[in-house]
């Protein structure tokens, strides 16, 4: 079965719309090539169409360089930032000077007087959350990063109001129900950029301060891509554009993209390349390349110590606590075959106390009950 189609958008080039013509200028596709025309124009659309206004309270992120510069890399991912304010900015932050001009992010300082002062930052973004809900059109999605339960409203009215809304918290002080009200939540533990386990190895030497940023970038971009398991080319090299405005595939020896990627597989194997179509698609791949070591493995011998390098990671990047899921999850993700029963222990909870008795961390109880990791 075939029929004669004729795409068509929205004014906004939101949605298409088959409609049947007897016209033969419009090609005939079979029942494959339409699904794969509009799983093409549907992505291109989604990847392309978020315009982010991100707010930020910087007593909530930590308010280091790194762990900005990652939570706008996660929201540039999705989409522009055409505005961002940061909330509570005084001299101690001085070293985020750099950042928020480069990225045009509007300051709002810390003048407090009396302990009832601190929910005036909160009270700021509230407003100016809802004056751009009402007076930009052209903003279509919102970042709050911050974990507070006040803002649960605001996320509410702002969803009724058909905003897409992205939430990115420490997971010491995320509130579940904020959590819950967000369209996607993100832990800012996780936003970071996650370190695997060096490989020395010649050709990792090799492209250090080049291609070896590039990929790692470009793995981060990848990963993101939930939905679909592979890229265009053109895409990815759109998102890398709003990462990196700088970016030109000819400072890394290429004359096109597309040689560029295949060159990174060829080296890396932590991408796949293959053309469909005269279309040049980028998917990540488990493949390790030929001469390099696979990845260490945690064993009873050695945990102790890469979990404590996992926990210097996070003092590193500005966190005093963190919520045991997210150890989890991120020695998971550079261990995959790590289980608890493989070390001897019985469940995750048996694993983190024994690291508390060889005072690698401390356990606390937050006021909800919940278990947190303290780094020593």
């Amino acid at each position: 079965m075939s029929i004669r189609v004729r795409i068509h958008t929205t004014r906004k080039g939101r949605r298409f719309m088959p409609r049947y013509s007897a016209r033969p200028n419009y090609g005939i596709l079979g029942e494959a090539e339409i699904s794969a025309l509009f799983r093409c124009h549907e992505r291109k659309v989604s990847l392309s169409a978020a315009r982010f206004a991100v707010f930020v309270d910087l007593e909530n992120c930590g308010a280091k360089v790194e762990t900005l510069n990652n939570i706008l890399e996660k929201v540039k991912i999705r989409g522009d930032i055409l505005l961002g304010i940061v909330y509570g900015y005084t001299d101690r932050f001085s070293a985020l000077k750099e950042v928020l001009l480069s990225n045009t992010f509007d300051v709002v300082p810390s003048l407090r007087h009396g302990v009832a002062q601190k929910n005036n930052a909160d009270i700021l973004l509230v407003l100016d959350a809802m004056e751009v809900a009402y007076t930009n059109p052209l903003i279509d999605s919102f970042c709050i990063v911050s974990g507070d339960s006040d803002y649960t409203p605001l996320v509410g009215k702002l969803k009724s109001m058909g905003k897409f809304v992205l939430g990115i918290s420490r997971s010491e002080v995320a509130s579940n129900i904020f959590i819950n009200a967000c369209n996607e939540f993100q832990f800012l533990e996780s936003v970071a950029v996650r370190r695997t386990p060096a490989q020395k190895t010649k050709k990792a030497d090799d492209v250090a301060g080049n291609g070896a940023e590039l990929l790692k970038l470009i793995v981060s971009i990848l990963s993101e891509q939930s939905d679909e398991d592979e890229m265009f080319a053109s895409e990815l090299k759109g998102v890398l554009l709003r990462l990196r405005p700088d970016f030109n595939e000819k400072s890394y020896g290429c004359n096109t993209f597309g040689k560029l990627l295949t060159k990174l597989s060829a080296e890396h194997g932590q991408i796949k390349v293959r053309s469909d179509n005269y279309n040049v698609m980028v998917s990540l791949s488990n493949d390790t390349p030929e001469g390099e070591k696979p990845a260490a493995q945690l064993t009873k011998d050695n945990w102790v110590g890469l979990f404590r390098e996992q926990l210097d990671h996070y003092k590193d990047d500005g966190f005093d606590r963190i919520n045991p899921s997210i150890l989890k999850a991120d020695i998971q993700g550079i261990y995959p075959d790590f289980a608890e029963k493989n070390i001897g222990f019985r469940r995750f909870s048996d694993l983190l106390k024994a690291l508390e008795k060889e005072k690698v961390l401390a356990l606390e109880m937050d006021d909800q009950k919940n278990m947190l990791i303290k780094m020593l």
